[in-house]
């Protein structure tokens, strides 16, 4: 396969870069925040998905493994997520794959503007508590699927929806982000491989390479702006961000 080097990679930095440095002061939301902007300038949603969780394979991993070794895994909690998580991965990614990009792109925009109002809302509604929820139910596998099917459908939301509504719900926040930031590899692992069966990817190499690049120069800038960074507010400027773009992409889709 010849690869046909384009000035659009320095778009997909870009991209990467942007969406990396929300994800390091939030700990979530590079994937929604990645495919937002890929959908606004017109890739395919089919793609859109499949390029970010591609990338995401790298940096999840990095991810999961550096938790694991930092102590932030509650392996009970893993064993909640992990599995049916990568279950509705698969599931969302089949789907996102079987239909034709232009006709569902309303909806994945619809979707995604959806995200960043919850975004907003766990922006007021995430409040420390004194004694953390350590009870992981049956309920947590029902969010995990839910968390990987909304992830490949949107091409994000796995940070969104399942640890802010396991936060907000009085887990630890710590081991949260660590055990969802474990499982998530294997979730986006599992989207990747039915992408790379279903889509022909030789064409989006530039986009993920792009996406890549952009979230390593980001990751050690967004780790040192964590602690800086008012977490309210930059939540609620991150929702009101994706919603605009959403509304973008919804009025050229209908167009």
């Amino acid at each position: 396969m010849e690869l046909e080097f384009s000035t659009a990679i320095f778009l997909y930095i870009l991209v990467g870069f942007l969406a990396q440095m929300i994800d390091g002061a939030l700990g979530m939301a590079y994937g929604v925040s990645s495919n937002t902007f890929l959908l606004s300038i017109g890739i395919p949603p089919a793609a859109a998905s499949a390029s970010v969780h591609m990338s995401e394979v790298v940096t999840t991993g990095i991810s999961g493994m550096s938790h694991w070794k930092l102590g932030n895994v509650d392996w009970k909690l893993v064993k909640r997520l992990l599995i049916p998580g990568a279950i509705g991965g698969i599931l969302g990614a089949y789907v996102l794959t079987s239909f034709d990009g232009d006709a569902i792109k309303p909806y994945i925009a619809t979707y995604l503007l959806i995200i960043g109002g919850v975004i907003i809302y766990k922006a007021f509604t995430i409040v420390p508590r004194h004694k953390p929820d350590e009870y992981h139910g049956p309920r947590i596998s029902l969010l995990g699927l839910f968390g990987g099917f909304c992830d490949a459908i949107g091409g994000g939301g796995w940070g969104p929806v399942v640890t802010s509504t396991l936060v907000a719900r009085g887990k630890n926040p710590r081991m949260t982000i660590g055990s969802v930031n474990f499982s998530e590899f294997f979730v986006t692992l599992g989207q990747s491989i039915l992408f790379v069966i279903t889509l022909s990817m030789g064409e989006y190499w530039q986009i993920i390479l792009g996406l890549l690049i952009g979230g390593a120069i980001a990751a050690p800038i967004a780790a040192k702006l964590t602690q800086k960074l008012p977490l309210k507010y930059l939540m609620i400027s991150v929702g009101i961000l994706i919603i605009g773009l959403s509304i973008r992409t919804l009025v050229l889709a209908l167009n």
